[in-house]
Formats: C-alpha cells, sequence, structure tokens
C-alpha cells in the first residue's frame, strides 16, 4: 500500500465517502484514508474503533487496506468482518465504541463502494465534517504506532435485541421477503425465523454483483420478483432490502409499491398512543399525505433535509420517537435504539399485522390521497450539479414562487410542490413532484422537468 498523493475529492460527498471501483476509489485511496481516520481520532484521545464491510466484491481488499492505514497509526480495530451496516451500528452501541468505519456503497451499482464512518458520539460524518476531513488528510500529518486487530462476532447480541424487542400477536402473517442478495443475506433467514411467519425468501444467496436486480428497494422496478412471488403465494405483504441492510421497501396485499412515508404513516398511527413525545420527522421529499397525516392524529410534525446521516442525527438529537425519509431509511426511538434497519423496519410491520385481521390497504384507509411522481433522476457530473441547483433557484425567484431551502429547493403551491436538489450519494440531480390532481401533477412536472433539462446541458 501507499499513500495516495492525488486523492479523488469528489468521492468525498454529503454524506459519506462513495465511489467507482477501482477508478475513483482503490486500495490505495482507501490505505490513505485509514491512515487520516486513525490519526485525526488519536488527536481526539480515542484508542480503539469499529471496522465492518459489506458483501460487494471488493469490500474485502479495501477492508485489508483500510486496517493497514489504520493500525500503522497506533489505533486499535475491533473487527466485525463481513456484516449488514446495522449490526455495525449496533455493535459500535453495544461496545461503547463510536468510533469506527463501515465499507459500502448502500444501494448504488455493484461497482461502486465507500465508507461511512464516525469519529465519535456525534454519529456518522456529514457536510463540513466530510470537507475538513478531507482538508486534514491532505495536509498528510499522519501518526505512527503499531494498532492490534481483535474480531469480534456481534450476530447473537443481534438477534438477541430483535427477541427482546418485538412481541408478535396470534396472527401468522404470510410475508415474502427479498434480501436482494445483498448482505443482509447473511442473516435475514435466520433473523424472521425467530418469529411466528410463514415465511418466503427469495434471493437471499449473498452476492455482491446482486445478479438479479439492483439493491435499491424503494424503486419499484427492482421489487418485480418479489411481486411475482407474493402472487404465486398468496403473501399478506412483501419487504426487500438494500445492499447494506439499512433500507426498507414494502409491497402491500394487493401487490401495490408502498412509499416510506406511507409506511411511516402506518407506523405513526401504531405508536402515537404509546409515546409521550408526539413529535415525528420526515424529509423534503415525503408526501403531504404524511404531514396531514400528523396533524390530523395530533401530533406535531418536522420537516427536514433529506440524509441518512442529518435525519438519524436529529431524530437522535431531538429524543424524537420516530422519524425516517423517503429512501427508506426510517428511526425508531421508542423501544429500540435509534439506528435504521430494514430488518428491523419490515419487522415492526410485521407485528402491527400480527395484532389485527386488516391488512396493509387497511392500515392506511383514510389519508389523504395526492398524486405524486417517485423520485426521478437526471444524470449530471458531481461537478456540475449544484450549479444546475443555482439556475433553478434563480428561475423560482424570477417567477416570485413561494420556496423552502432546506434541501435544494421546494416549491411550494396551494394545490403541490416541486422539490428539486443535487443528490449527495452519486452524479445525479433528483426531483419529486406532487399535486392535488393528475393535471396539476403534470403541469408542475413539465415545469421543472424543462428547467433541469434546459441548464443540465
Amino acid at each position: 500500500m501507499k499513500i495516495k498523493e492525488n486523492i479523488n475529492e469528489n468521492i468525498f460527498r454529503g454524506y459519506d465517502i462513495r465511489g467507482i471501483y477501482p477508478t475513483e476509489i482503490d486500495e490505495d485511496t482507501v490505505y490513505t484514508i485509514g491512515l487520516g481516520f486513525g490519526s485525526y481520532i488519536k488527536s481526539l484521545g480515542k484508542t480503539t474503533c469499529v471496522i465492518g464491510f459489506d458483501n460487494r466484491i471488493s469490500s474485502p481488499s479495501l477492508h485489508n487496506a483500510l486496517v493497514s492505514g489504520i493500525i500503522k497509526t497506533g489505533i486499535n480495530i475491533i473487527s466485525l468482518g463481513e456484516c449488514t451496516t446495522p449490526m455495525y451500528y449496533y455493535a459500535c452501541i453495544k461496545l461503547g465504541i463510536y468510533s469506527g468505519i463501515m465499507i459500502t456503497a448502500s444501494h448504488n451499482p455493484k461497482d461502486d463502494n465507500g465508507l461511512k464512518f464516525a469519529f465519535d458520539e456525534r454519529g456518522n460524518c456529514k457536510g463540513q465534517e466530510i470537507k475538513d476531513f478531507l482538508a486534514y488528510i491532505k495536509k498528510g500529518n499522519f501518526s505512527s504506532g503499531e494498532g492490534k486487530v481483535e474480531n469480534y462476532d456481534i450476530r447473537e447480541d443481534y438477534l438477541k435485541l430483535f427477541k427482546e424487542n418485538l412481541t408478535f400477536g396470534p396472527r401468522r402473517v404470510k410475508v415474502v421477503i427479498d434480501p436482494g442478495n445483498g448482505t443482509t443475506s447473511i442473516i435475514a433467514k435466520e433473523l424472521y425465523e425467530m418469529f411466528p411467519l410463514d415465511l418466503t425468501i427469495i434471493n437471499n444467496e449473498s452476492d455482491g454483483n446482486f445478479p438479479n436486480h439492483h439493491p435499491d428497494p424503494c424503486v419499484e422496478s427492482n421489487l418485480e420478483q418479489l411481486k411475482a412471488k407474493m402472487l404465486e403465494v398468496g403473501a399478506d405483504v412483501g419487504l426487500a432490502f438494500d445492499g447494506d441492510g439499512d433500507r426498507i421497501g414494502v409491497i402491500s396485499n394487493s401487490n401495490k409499491f408502498i412509499p416510506t412515508d406511507k409506511y411511516m404513516i402506518i407506523i405513526i398511527r401504531d405508536i402515537i398512543n404509546k409515546v409521550a413525545k408526539k413529535e415525528f420527522l420526515y424529509d423534503v421529499k415525503c408526501s403531504k399525505s404524511l404531514s396531514d397525516e400528523i396533524e390530523k392524529l395530533g401530533g406535531k410534525g418536522i420537516c427536514y433535509r433529506t440524509g441518512n446521516s442529518y435525519t438519524k442525527a436529529a431524530v437522535r438529537d431531538n429524543n424524537l420517537p420516530f422519524g425516517g425519509e423517503l429512501s427508506g431509511h426510517v428511526y425508531f426511538n421508542d423501544k429500540w435504539p435509534g439506528f435504521d434497519s430494514g430488518l428491523y423496519a419490515g419487522l415492526r410491520l410485521l407485528e402491527i399485522l400480527s395484532h389485527t385481521n386488516k391488512n396493509v390497504d387497511d392500515l392506511l384507509a383514510g389519508i389523504n390521497e395526492y398524486y405524486s411522481t417517485p423520485e426521478l433522476k437526471f444524470t449530471s457530473p458531481d461537478d456540475k450539479k449544484f450549479q444546475v441547483i443555482e439556475k433553478v433557484l434563480s428561475y423560482v425567484q424570477e417567477k416570485k414562487y413561494n420556496y423552502l431551502t432546506i434541501d435544494g429547493i421546494k416549491v411550494l403551491f396551494e394545490d403541490g410542490w416541486a422539490l428539486v436538489r443535487a443528490s449527495n450519494t452519486g452524479p445525479n440531480i433528483t426531483a419529486r413532484f406532487e399535486a392535488s390532481t393528475k393535471e396539476r401533477l403534470d403541469l408542475i412536472q413539465k415545469e421543472f422537468t424543462s428547467i433541469i433539462e434546459k441548464y443540465n446541458i
């Protein structure tokens, strides 16, 4: 391994480090990041960190490079081996060691990889912290020493956490789950078989090439196999998980895709009378159906910026009982220790169903319905996408529209909204549109799509 002198700065994104392997992120890059990480946490008085990696093909090699860099600074490592991101989070909690790195590119394509990292109890680094860390690495003032590596298996403690946290009712729910060949494949079957379910599993072979479909459960087109299997076995519900296991996708009893904001409505309806603090966080991409429902239930909704590192920290710092974002990250902080786990999110829904004869569609009855698009992506280079957003902002200001800048630009109309923002996980501009009628939705979408395309040349 050697120090990477000209590290690719574009891989240092808003919530983590992420890029294409091996052209944007390789072993030398990760070795250099390891030197920087070890040196930095050593300056904070830390002596030990936790490391885990997902099942991507490049992850074991990048793990070895990362370990080499960190121990060279004199920092000790507790190595989890291959694990899901939620298993990594719980290991940090269980050990009381909050400095750590999870090697994963989450739901990104198979050729990507990256690092989610935390220096201390504040959780995953984000925004300015990541920019500052890049500047720290570039200075090259690395510590030296001889750290040691200790292996640690979190599996049994993780399974025990679930067992102690959930209480199923008399109904035996028929469920199909789809790990999508991602890292949840290493634990999903054992975990779900602990509970009284009629269980069917597809795509449960751990394979970092993701041979059956892209590992993003919040894109409906990735869930066609899940839908087909549900129809075949007559399932009550279908659940899918992303590449590293921290996100969920849901298919209802009628074979409909249930966006995360509607999943959140089911959860909030269930817990609002069980929690003292009736405040719930959601991101700017969520439907007005969710904020309407929170208000109808007598709760308070908190609209926040998108990004797992941000939303999870906000739920924790404000001691909220529950929160989440459209991308499939949800944070239970009522009887669960606050971190996002797709497997747990799925079991919470199954727990609700086990105590009622209602199905998923029934649990969503009576909500205010709007017409909305899924999250739309427009390919845009990392060095250009923010310029496009500035152009969109200028357009919105010229039109004298009412807007928010919590995250990107959210234009508010009396009968709908438009959201345009730069992705922090890849070279894309993302957009979502919603309105009270299909005709109005089409007009809003057409207006802002044309503006994005005009400047994204």
